[in-house]
């Protein structure tokens, strides 16, 4: 029988959690799923709290690796849009897994803002507008506001703020600074 890996553990506990929730699924739920002992998940993750983090990161990375390539802040937000909007609207329990494992995994998830951060930042050109950005536009791809986005209007919402955003960033700062001394 071939060495256990990493990810192997990691499916397999993203399968646990599925069926059972965070609230009841443990290492022996994954060990037994595996038809291996604990002990051979304890070999790559040292705690329950450990494996939950790993796992939380994983499902962060598939929000954050696709939008690494894009070059245009709409297209970003768009696709970063899409990407949670899919994943609550397709498995809502797993969503709402995935969403408590990360609140308990807050290393996890300040890790994951700042990669998104950064990426915007390459976008943009610089940190303060780009955090700005991802601030102004929370409604629309931030968990918390899950639930708003089957609203019919949601679509129409964020093209109202883009709107605003955009021009935002394509103005100068200097003009920026001059219209609002007037």
């Amino acid at each position: 029988m071939a060495p256990l890996t990493r990810e192997e553990i990691l499916q397999a506990a993203e399968d646990v959690l599925r069926r059972h929730g965070p609230a009841k699924t443990n290492v022996v739920d994954v060990a037994r799923a595996l038809k291996v002992s604990h002990g051979s998940v304890y070999r790559h993750f040292p705690s329950k709290a450990a494996l939950r983090e790993a796992v939380a990161e994983r499902f962060l990375k598939t929000t954050s690796d696709p939008l690494e390539e894009i070059d245009d802040p709409k297209q970003w937000f768009t696709t970063l849009m899409a990407i949670k909007r899919a994943k609550a609207l397709e498995d809502p329990e797993l969503f709402a897994t995935y969403v408590a494992l990360a609140r308990e995994s807050g290393d996890a998830v300040q890790h994951h803002v700042a990669t998104l951060i950064g990426q915007l930042t390459r976008i943009v050109g610089d940190e303060h507008t780009a955090r700005a950005l991802f601030i102004a536009t929370a409604r629309f791809h931030d968990p918390a506001h899950a639930a708003t986005w089957v609203e019919p209007q949601i679509d129409d919402d964020f093209e109202a703020v883009w709107a605003l955003l955009a021009q935002a960033i394509a103005r100068p700062a200097s003009s920026a600074h001059s219209s609002a001394a007037r």
